[in-house]
């Protein structure tokens, strides 16, 4: 076994969900999926197949992000994975629909931030082992660094 990190290249203002799942209905399901859960979202979503033809399948309503999941896909070519690229939205917005997809096993993240995907290959093919999300901590927040983060929940509408 060899393990490899996959840097998932995307613009920062992007949002990302990666995950795993478990059959090709999976395209079609998260892309109903995500489009009831936020009517007028933008994004592109790419699965990887594990059996058959083993295509990268894919779907969405932005060429563009469509282009981002597919490219990524490519360089994470785990079987059973899968890749969403988000614009005006955010996951916390979608991850409920998109748990409650049958063919949906796992969520590894779902972000803004720089992620690798740390990935061990064999064989006979590649798994996600998981993730490396943003940056580790610089410290611990004190009263000043709380009133930011109720400020921004606020600022987006998340908390009264």
């Amino acid at each position: 076994m060899e393990l490899k990190m996959v840097q998932i290249q995307k613009p920062a203002e992007v949002n990302m969900i990666l995950g795993q799942s478990h059959f090709i209905k999976t395209v079609e399901d998260l892309h109903e999926a995500m489009v009831s859960a936020v009517p007028g979202i933008k994004f592109g979503l790419a699965f990887c197949e594990a059996s058959g033809a083993c295509l990268i399948r894919y779907s969405g309503n932005d060429e563009t992000m469509i282009e981002l999941a597919t490219r990524n896909a490519k360089e994470i070519a785990a079987g059973h994975s899968f890749v969403i690229f988000i614009l005006d939205a955010y996951p916390i917005n979608l991850l409920g629909a998109i748990k409650a997809v049958p063919e949906v096993c796992r969520i590894f993240c779902a972000t803004a931030n720089e992620v690798k995907a740390v990935i061990a290959e064999t064989d006979q093919g590649r798994g996600i082992l998981g993730v490396v999300d943003g940056e580790k901590p610089k410290g611990v927040e004190d009263d000043e660094g709380k009133q930011w983060r109720h400020g921004l929940l606020r600022k987006f509408g998340y908390k009264l």
